[in-house]
């Protein structure tokens, strides 16, 4: 049996594009190796939505050239928005490439997986015409699924490359969504996440005779029997609309945790980025979601270093992380990206100080964190068991319906639902014993 080994860079989309290739591959009779030494077929799923993913793929593929050097039957694809971005100079920049996909492209890789020795080059890009839901997917959590509910993005922002990568916004029909979380409650899944690039304008380009909106989405989800959790990422705080608040605050499996990007606090920088709201619309969202549901937990993305960013701005965005109290943030360095506008503006930020301002978020996002985590100590969380612990394997790891990772001694399978007393935490996890069992 020939084997592949599948290496994902990047957000929970691709993710998700990542379980479909694998599936996809599967069905054609190839089985997954573990190693990329062990593989007769190398993928990479790529981001290039910062300058760090770029530089770690270009390492990966020096060494899966210097593979290819030593087998020339070994097959090197390359998929995902790097591969978009690129598109044909692909194969300029790494000869070792044998095939080049765009995410568009995805169904397209299974024609091509037999290139390889001296066969020529190939790529396609730009389909963004079909999405994935139809392939078969590979899933790394029995009980958790990504459902894709649109792709693409309409929007504009100065620094970020996704629009020109992954195309318009196009919404997936409601009754193909409802079809596979029905399918996916058939099969055991327990948690689903919905997926779109800015995810609560979902529905808006649809034909006048299907046309709903996100909230409606949530709500059909929710009344599907077997599924218990029900996330979304990521929105857009200028489409974070009423309906959707009311949906979270209703439906029973809708998990009381939301993403919300945040990117800068000054209102000037965010003007400068095109997020098209100001700081104090962002706290009123903020604080309107934490009155419409109890006990939310609120997760965001930062990035410092913007071009332009003065001390005063970098201010405002620590007054902001403080004032929120996020649960949890991914936070960024600004990196240019070729064809952003935001790429040739005049004030680029140091790299040094672009480093030195990180730090002092970082310090702060994670002392924010851990008091928060040390809040639920005394709690007693239902944990949805994930499997084992990744350094530990005589404690169990899963996740509260705030997203926390809980660690706790047991032995259960994935997908059972565990009260668990909290009783020790960090700024990341926390850590418990065994209340009681909810029936599966």
């Amino acid at each position: 049996m020939r084997r592949y080994h599948l290496t994902t860079f990047g957000c929970q989309m691709n993710s998700h594009d990542s379980e479909r290739i694998k599936g996809m591959l599967e069905s054609l009779g190839l089985g997954e190796a573990t190693s990329k030494e062990d593989a007769d077929l190398v993928v990479f799923n790529t981001c290039t939505i910062r300058e760090k993913p770029d530089t770690k793929l270009s390492a990966y593929l020096g060494d899966a050239g210097a593979r290819k050097r030593e087998n020339p039957d070994l097959v090197i694809a390359v998929g995902g928005c790097f591969a978009e971005a690129q598109q044909e100079r692909i194969f300029d920049l790494y000869p070792q490439v044998d095939v080049a996909f765009g995410p568009g492209s995805i169904p397209h890789l299974g024609d091509w997986v037999g290139v390889g020795g001296e066969g020529v080059a190939r790529g396609r890009f730009g389909t963004h015409e079909h999405f994935a839901g139809h392939l078969p997917p590979h899933r790394e959590r029995a009980a958790h699924a990504w459902v894709q509910v649109s792709m693409g993005c309409n929007s504009t922002c100065s620094y970020c490359i996704v629009p020109a990568v992954r195309g318009r916004e196009q919404s997936r029909r409601p009754g193909d969504i409802i079809a596979e979380v029905t399918r996916l409650a058939f099969d055991g899944v327990r948690e689903i996440t919905l997926l779109g690039q800015n995810v609560n304008s979902w529905g808006r380009d649809l034909s006048p005779d299907i046309r709903t909106e996100f909230g409606e989405l949530l709500r059909a989800c929710d009344a599907v029997d077997g599924i218990e959790r029900i996330r979304f990422t990521s929105p857009h705080p200028k489409d974070f609309r009423e309906p959707v608040i009311a949906a979270m605050a209703e439906c029973d499996a809708v998990c009381e945790h939301i993403h919300l990007p945040l990117q800068s606090g000054s209102t000037r920088i965010l003007k400068a980025m095109r997020r098209t709201y100001s700081r104090e619309r962002y706290l009123t969202l903020a604080a309107r979601l934490r009155e419409a549901i109890p006990d939310l937990a609120l997760g965001t993305d930062v990035i410092v270093g913007f071009p332009g960013e003065t001390e005063a701005d970098f201010a405002e965005t620590l007054e902001v992380v403080e004032g929120v109290r996020y649960d949890s943030a991914f936070t960024f360095i600004y990196s240019p990206r070729r064809g952003t506008d935001a790429a040739v503006m005049a004030d680029q930020i140091p790299e040094p100080l672009k480093h030195e301002r990180l730090e002092r978020l970082v310090e702060v996002v994670q002392r924010i964190a851990a008091e928060k985590n040390a809040e639920r100590v005394g709690n007693i969380e239902q944990v949805l068991v994930e499997g084992p612990s990744r350094t530990d394997p005589t404690l169990l790891r899963g996740r509260t319906r705030r997203n926390t990772t809980v660690l706790f001694p047991g032995v259960g399978e994935a997908g059972n639902l565990v009260d668990v007393t909290i009783e020790g935490s960090t700024s990341t996890t926390l850590r418990g014993s065994i209340a009681s069992a909810v029936p599966a």
